[in-house]
């Protein structure tokens, strides 16, 4: 799987740059066994007929969507990351 990320908005061009992304990965490091590779594109902003026409001939699977700059409450990350130690502390502790 490819994943660019874009600071600007989608433009044509950057669907071409991932197919020639996914390409290198199909032909150079996809093993014989494994599905082609897919391609997703996160930029700040997507005009949707702008994604419509870029993706119209394209051959690649593909997925672009925008994303948002906002972070969860602290409370909801700050928890996330206690579970998460805990849940490394506990994979250690099994290991040994």
């Amino acid at each position: 799987m490819a994943i660019e990320l874009k600071v600007t908005d989608f433009k044509p061009e950057h669907l071409g740059q991932l197919e020639f992304y996914l390409e290198v990965l199909d032909r150079d490091i996809r093993k014989e066994d494994e599905n082609p590779s897919v391609g997703l594109i996160l930029c700040s902003k997507r005009d949707a007929s702008v994604v419509e026409y870029a993706m119209s001939r394209s051959l690649s699977p593909a997925l672009i969507a925008d994303y948002k700059l906002h972070l969860p409450d602290k409370r909801i990350l700050e928890n996330k990351l206690r579970e998460l130690a805990e849940l490394a502390e506990t994979s250690s502790t099994e290991e040994e």
